[in-house]
């Protein structure tokens, strides 16, 4: 088995999300590996209100920077301080994206929560979850939803 030196964590803002962020970091720090947490602003029309107009892509991840860095700040804050993290954000299709920057980066793991914003019985194997793990470029941890927990209560 390889070293792990590059951890690819996607987010998408969520507490459930946390359950995936939290591993992921516990292993890098076990590794000495680096962690990449990854959002996808996802491409439609819902994600882009038709009163801002339709704005570069920038404009909108550059907001969404902010929104990732100050969830991190909040949920992580010593981590942020401990370990090599690197915040990325990107727009496409999540499942699509989290592929390409696998292979891009070289990482040699994906750290996914099974359930994301939803935070519905109905787990997001079955989504994008299931995509990548069908995709993978890499080993892929996949980290479920604590038995009894709710969004409130997932970190």
């Amino acid at each position: 088995m390889n070293k792990i030196q590059k951890i690819l964590a996607p987010t998408d803002l969520s507490e459930l999300s946390c359950l995936g962020l939290r591993y992921a970091m516990g292993a890098a720090r076990e590794h000495g590996a680096e962690v990449i947490v990854y959002l996808v602003v996802p491409i439609g029309e819902d994600w882009f209100p038709s009163s801002e107009g339709m704005k570069p892509a920038r404009d909108y991840t550059a907001r969404e920077k902010v929104q990732l860095d100050k969830f991190l700040h909040e949920k992580f804050a010593p981590e942020l301080n401990e370990l090599k993290i690197r915040q990325t954000v990107e727009v496409g299709a999540a499942q699509s994206n989290i592929i390409d920057i696998a292979e891009r980066e070289g990482v040699d793991l994906i750290v996914m929560a099974t359930h994301g914003r939803t935070g519905l019985n109905h787990v997001l194997l079955g989504s994008v979850t299931e995509k990548v793990v069908a995709r993978a470029p890499c080993p892929i941890v996949v980290v479920p939803r604590q038995k009894g927990a709710t969004a409130a209560h997932a970190v």
